[in-house]
């Protein structure tokens, strides 16, 4: 019941941002301006870069899946990320496609407790790099963001999650015992000693940083794609300065996908910056339609693959 609820409350959420972020909008027009060939190929180019989106990722899990004890070859880590891709859209959060991608990994041996440690660790070290990124663009920002309230929600946003990344860091080089006494302090002690090891490793780290830090590139060269699609007066350095913070805030699971929260964010981001908010809104909606489209391609990947078919036959353990 409590499940069902909180669903509920993220679809009102989606819904009634969405129809904040959208009552300026014409959509007619903007369907208008995608249907040429020229924009059809930024469209298809905002594809492809999707998937290699994806797999760069794939290849940072495939790092930390590994010092967890729970080795994924490349093309079935890739096989489970389009799936979670296609449930990031479907369940009504969007981090909706981790569990799922959980489940899988569980399902394929590794066990509940490894693949818990892989995923969650894979999500604190993408969201301590696009921290670093947004921080790394600050100067540029504050050139960009005349506004005060937009510079200290700018400001606010990034050092709140930069603060919450380096403290689970500083969390796993911590050395009480009783933190491995109490399950809760057990569980996220450990992972944080893992993503440690995995940062700070001679072998490991350099390749997770460069990883971690070009799947953000990656997203900014996607709603690039999306820009020349629709010809929305923005550059490449606006967009490399005002896509990251309003991915920041599209991680918080509050709506389904994020539908709404990012489109009332990108519209905001674009405002402060000097820009048409309504712009800012085509391009999250033309954004979110093709992440859409590559999930229903994970979608597709799931209904044939061999675990739906087989959902539900193992036992579940739960972790210790």
């Amino acid at each position: 019941m409590r499940q069902i609820l909180f669903s509920a409350i993220k679809v009102l959420i989606s819904a009634a941002l969405l129809y904040l972020a959208l009552r300026k909008v014409n959509l007619f027009e903007l369907a208008s301006r995608v249907n040429n060939l020229a924009s059809l190929g930024w469209i298809a180019l905002a594809f492809a870069v999707c998937f290699l989106q994806i797999f760069i990722g794939v290849l940072r899990w495939c790092e930390v899946s590994a010092e967890c004890h729970a080795p994924l070859p490349v093309r079935q880590a890739m096989r489970f990320n389009l799936i979670g891709t296609f449930f990031n859209q479907t369940l009504p959060s969007s981090i909706g496609g981790d569990a799922v991608r959980l489940w899988l990994v569980a399902r394929a041996g590794a066990g509940w407790r490894a693949a818990t440690y892989s995923i969650f660790i894979d999500r604190a070290i993408g969201l301590i790099a696009l921290a670093i990124v947004i921080v790394a663009t600050l100067p540029w920002s504050y050139e960009l963001i005349a506004d005060p309230h937009g510079r200290s929600a700018l400001m606010l946003i990034d050092f709140t999650a930069l603060a919450g990344g380096l403290g689970f860091l500083v969390f796993g080089a911590l050395r009480w015992p009783w933190l491995k006494r109490w399950w809760g302090t057990h569980h996220i002690h450990a992972c944080a000693v893992i993503a440690n090891r995995v940062i700070f490793s001679r072998r490991r780290g350099p390749k997770v940083a460069v990883l971690s830090l070009f799947v953000h590139v990656l997203t900014v060269v996607i709603a690039w794609c999306v820009v020349r699609s629709i010809t929305a007066p923005v550059t490449f350095g606006q967009a490399f300065q005002l896509v990251p913070p309003v991915l920041l805030i599209t991680m918080v699971p509050i709506s389904i996908a994020g539908w709404g929260v990012r489109e009332a964010a990108m519209g905001l981001a674009f405002g402060y910056a000097g820009l048409l908010p309504n712009e800012g809104v085509n391009v999250s909606l033309v954004f979110g339609a093709v992440t859409f489209l590559v999930g229903a391609f994970g979608g597709l990947i799931w209904i044939f693959s061999d675990e739906k078919a087989a959902k539900g036959s193992a036992p579940i353990e739960v972790p210790e």
